[in-house]
């Protein structure tokens, strides 16, 4: 059960229903995590600013998916496992063997799988990059705009991740474990 209450639609102050009906407009759903995270309208501004701006970035949103994937269980984050496993299969179109992979920072696909390399770098050094991470990354393809981008989508991963882990959010999605 989450640690903070659900807050719905139409119980929500006005500026957390404003908030909630944009996503559920968006999304076509209104996840349980962005009903905890408007018991702060600000948490959520952040969140969907953040998530907004990497809609518009250089990297495909398959590559997205594949890093959040891959953050979630590095994190051990189920919510965020179960959300990404879901959209990266019915909206980002990736078949199984891909979602399984990208939980291991491996591709079939080498561009999606050196963002995926430089994301696991990210995750496992806590940030700290090397000078060898990041030219290995440019040897594989990535332009310095996606690197900028990879380290962005991990850390809007890990704030949702933490945030997720954290509060306990109900799940809303068909359940996926880390430990499985």
């Amino acid at each position: 059960m989450s640690r903070i209450p659900l807050i719905q639609p139409d119980t929500a102050t006005p500026a957390a229903a404003e908030l909630l009906n944009g996503v559920q407009k968006a999304m076509g759903v209104t996840p349980n995590m962005t009903k905890a995270m408007v018991n702060s309208p600000a948490v959520l501004k952040g969140y969907l600013a953040f998530a907004g701006a990497l809609a518009g970035s250089e990297l495909r949103p398959q590559v997205r998916e594949r890093i959040a994937l891959l953050a979630a269980q590095e994190n051990g984050c189920d919510y965020c496992l179960s959300a990404h496993t879901y959209t990266a299969a019915k909206v980002a179109k990736l078949d199984q063997s891909e979602v399984e992979q990208a939980r291991q920072a491996k591709s079939a696909d080498p561009h999606a799988e050196a963002a995926l390399s430089l994301a696991a770098a990210v995750l496992r050094s806590r940030g700290g990059l090397t000078d060898g991470d990041v030219d290995a990354a440019r040897t594989a393809g990535l332009s310095d705009a996606e690197v900028a981008e990879v380290i962005a989508t991990v850390s809007l991963s890990i704030f949702t991740n933490y945030f997720n882990k954290a509060v306990s959010t109900d799940l809303d999605w068909p359940e996926v474990r880390h430990d499985q």
